[in-house]
């Protein structure tokens, strides 16, 4: 089981994860014609004038917010980088402002590392509580840009007290764009591996669960994400964001129009139920099995996937846990589905779920999996080149062979009509000495003959070492919800969702 911004002139996606997007408040591309020489920016850059040393600082900008190519190593061989972090201590709010663009447009390169060595930090941190909302935005830019580049300068922002600046610009926005701009810097606090210690983070958690709530789309997504990061590891992480009560909001959220919404509210929920029993219930308790038919049939196929590694983890919970997703039959028969045929990546998050019931549940969470067809879709899924998935449904199919035997069912039979009883002698040949082991060890214990009487179908045959034989065919057709429902259910006809 998988257990996962900057304007257009100085653009730096700091962020890896799907369907992430950044939104911009300065947005203008200047053009080389625009941009004056190097030469009389950097005399400028020494005079005692603020003129002149207002007209060298939007010189630089200018000239590094080109749509291509920005002269970054020409400026800073010229040694103008240490310069505009000690502008960032002027008096004037207009050079600091511009002076910290240029350090943003510097950040938003290869060259990051450049603006922390010359000890642009402290001072970055310091501006985001100055009296200018703009210095304030850009201030907040450029950490975030730091941040979302490495691990040790992450940190380095989080040991110079850049949460709390953070923190209060959020609780008292002076404007959407400042709010979204320092959730995007938040949320790149909170993420890389190796991860912040928890107890650095912990003071966002209250105005992260806030934020889910918030009419700015932005800033909601960006809050998602970065309570994503927060409740990504153990069960003390988890504990910490569910805390916040935030839980029936992300619920909610799974249902919202845009995806990018609900990428990141999918992944933090998926997260929760990968803790503890009692961290996984608090999940089901806000009703996530509501809109997990819709997600199943999402047109992004990493929407999909990840309902699917969600619905996995809850399978791998206790049997109550299983019992409430198995009276959800059209979610399962979809998931059966994926397993069939969806794309790769969904095909295996499915075929967790389906593992986990037939290994976790009982037996009547079993009959109710093949009932819903999951002995054909695990046979069409043994074409899987994956040796890990292939051992999964190995295993799958042992805890349904069982059950059928002690349940006097025919499901030996089911999985000779799907072709499964070939394709496993044929796992006889594998590369991987434990998928033959395992396809051996099925083939002995579930189709030799252990009456009296030998039936000519049932008896196994060695050719070259290997086992053969044929199983005869009957048609089945009992089974079972976990309620007792009969087979033959109309998946229309108003079953719970």
């Amino acid at each position: 089981m998988t257990a996962i911004n900057v304007p257009t002139d100085n653009s730096k996606i700091a962020h890896n994860d799907d369907e992430k997007t950044y939104s911009s408040a300065c947005t203008k591309v200047w053009r080389a014609s625009d941009i004056p020489s190097l030469t009389p920016i950097i005399m400028n850059l020494t005079g005692s004038g603020n003129d002149e040393l207002h007209y060298a600082v939007v010189g630089i900008r200018k000239m590094l917010s080109v749509e291509r190519n920005p002269p970054v190593l020409e400026v800073i061989e010229a040694q103008i980088l240490p310069k505009l972090v000690q502008l960032l201590q002027h008096p004037d709010a207009g050079i600091v402002f511009d002076a910290s663009w240029a350090l943003t447009n510097i950040a938003s390169t290869e060259h990051t590392r450049c603006v922390v060595e010359c000890g642009a930090i402290p001072s970055l941190v310091k501006l985001m509580m100055h009296e200018n909302k703009d210095v304030r935005e850009q201030c907040a830019w450029c950490l975030g840009n730091i941040a979302g580049d490495a691990t040790d300068m992450r940190d380095m922002i989080l040991a110079a007290g850049g949460m709390q600046p953070m923190l209060t610009n959020i609780q008292n926005p002076a404007t959407n764009s400042l709010l979204s701009n320092v959730v995007w810097a938040l949320s790149n606090l909170c993420r890389g591996k190796p991860q912040p210690p928890l107890e650095h983070l912990q003071s966002a958690i209250p105005a992260l669960g806030h934020l889910v709530s918030t009419k700015n789309e932005v800033a909601m997504m960006d809050a998602c994400w970065a309570l994503s990061y927060l409740s990504d590891g153990d069960d003390t992480r988890i504990q910490a964001v569910l805390e916040s009560g935030v839980t029936p909001v992300l619920v909610e959220l799974l249902g919202h129009k845009n995806a990018s919404v609900i990428t990141p509210a999918l992944r933090t929920l998926g997260n929760f139920v990968s803790g503890n029993v009692a961290q996984t219930q608090t999940v089901i308790d806000a009703d996530v099995f509501s809109k997990c038919l819709d997600l199943l049939s999402h047109s992004k196929k990493n929407i999909r996937k990840e309902t699917c590694w969600l619905l996995s983890n809850i399978a791998a919970g206790s049997r109550d846990q299983i019992y409430k997703l198995m009276t959800k039959p059209k979610i399962m028969h979809q998931v059966i589905e994926h397993v069939r045929s969806a794309e790769w990546e969904v095909r295996k998050e499915a075929t967790w779920v389906v593992s986990n019931v037939a290994t976790g549940g009982g037996t009547d969470h079993i009959h109710s999996l093949v009932t819903l067809g999951a002995i054909d879709a695990l046979s069409v899924a043994l074409d899987y080149s994956d040796t890990k998935m292939i051992l999964v449904i190995l295993d799958s199919f042992e805890s349904i062979l069982k059950v059928g035997r002690d349940s006097h069912r025919d499901y030996v039979g089911l999985l000779d009509e799907s072709d499964g009883i070939e394709k496993i002698e044929n796992l006889q040949h594998h590369e991987n000495e434990r998928v033959y082991e395992r396809a051996v060890e099925i083939i002995e214990e579930f189709f030799g003959v252990t009456d009296e009487v030998e039936d000519e179908n049932l008896v196994p045959k060695t050719d070259g070492g290997m086992f053969t034989f044929g199983v005869a065919s009957e048609k089945f057709t009992e089974g079972f919800m976990v309620d007792g429902t009969p087979s033959g259910f109309d998946f229309s006809s108003g079953f719970d969702m």
